[in-house]
């Protein structure tokens, strides 16, 4: 299953940059760019989400992104409005817990179900058990970190590790979440 969409063209890009960049300092920082997303409720982007996005299309570790890093980061954003789209069956603009388990499981991560109640829990920021489209997109960056992560001490990938309290903590304070 497929998710990316087309590359939109550089004006277009040039054009939504510049609206964003409201200081005009030829980078867009995470309250920028927060304003100019759309969870689809009218509300706040994630102001969490927004960081982590950022952080992963910042090159120059400035806590901003350039026209050029904007590019991809809108491309990013783009591929996940389809994937969600594609797991949102009904339409209603939001995940719930069973839409959840599919995509996961579409991901791959083979989860049981009260690991899935537990990122229910920790996700869905307005307690309706459903998770908007940036909530969805920060559980899957930390869940993909965190298994990333996870499968480094992992080498016989057999799902279980044995580690040091101290590599635990290491492990966890040096990933970018």
């Amino acid at each position: 299953m497929s998710f990316a969409s087309p590359v939109p063209n550089r004006d277009f890009l040039w054009d939504v940059f510049s609206r964003v960049d409201k200081d005009r300092s030829g980078y867009i920082s995470a309250d920028e760019l927060q304003v100019a997303l759309s969870n689809g409720t009218w509300s706040p982007f994630n102001p969490e989400t927004v960081r982590l996005m950022i952080g992963m299309f910042d090159k120059q570790n400035r806590g901003t992104v350039n026209f050029e890093d904007f590019g991809a980061l809108w491309k990013y954003v783009t591929d996940w409005q389809g994937c969600f789209r594609s797991f949102d069956r009904d339409n209603s603009g939001n995940i719930d817990k069973n839409e959840l388990s599919n995509a996961l499981t579409t991901f791959g991560y083979r989860l049981s179900p009260g690991v899935v109640d537990i990122l229910m829990r920790k996700f869905d920021r307005q307690g309706h058990g459903t998770i908007l489209f940036d909530d969805f997109i920060q559980c899957c960056i930390i869940l993909y970190t965190l298994t990333a992560s996870f499968r480094q001490f992992d080498t016989d990938q057999d799902g279980v590790i044995t580690i040091h309290y101290e590599q635990f903590l290491s492990m966890v304070f040096s990933l970018k979440i």
